[in-house]
């Protein structure tokens, strides 16, 4: 028989070796973190020239916090800074603050192409065929706008409330 024999304590010696070194992921450097950063300004999030239609009236502001209610607050919390949303660090990428200087960085068209198409593998989803274009604008103006980290509370999901009974209205849930 040819290959190589092993003697019978080898092998379980090197899966244990294998099972406590061999799957560890270490959090990215600097580097590896500037150059994800930059290739995705500057290649794989596209649209960098398109011009948000809406202007930035209130009105719009609030008709963007009500879609980034329906839609992002779950991994962004209700400011889009993470308030309350336990897993934001734990996530491999965390969730970025949506204040920090990387998100504010984009052009509309890309915060607007990030929203309607998702960023694979980072966990966001795209809001193709969810959100209308109308919406998705109106949420890059939130965006642009956020309130204070924290002013707006935590969501009501991750505080065990139920979502009926606080509805902007002030009326119960049933």
């Amino acid at each position: 028989m040819s290959g190589r024999n092993f003697p019978n304590s080898t092998i379980p010696a090197l899966l244990l070796i294998l099972s406590t070194t061999g799957c560890r992921a270490a959090p990215p450097s600097k580097w590896e973190t500037l150059v994800v950063t930059r290739a995705k300004h500057w290649v794989f999030v596209r649209d960098k020239e398109a011009k948000n239609p809406l202007s930035a009236t209130p009105d719009h502001i609030a008709k963007g916090r009500e879609s980034f209610s329906h839609y992002c607050v779950a991994c962004h919390g209700l400011d889009g800074q993470n308030t309350g949303v336990p897993f934001a660090e734990s996530m491999a990428p965390p969730v970025p603050s949506l204040a920090s200087s990387e998100v504010q960085s984009y052009a509309d068209g890309q915060l607007k192409w990030v929203i309607e198409n998702g960023i694979f593998p980072s966990g966001m989803p795209a809001s193709k065929g969810i959100l209308t274009d109308e919406e998705i604008w109106s949420t890059v103006l939130f965006i642009r706008h956020l309130p204070a980290a924290g002013s707006l509370g935590e969501p009501a999901m991750y505080k065990g409330e139920d979502q009926e009974s606080s509805t902007p209205s002030g009326r119960q849930g049933r």
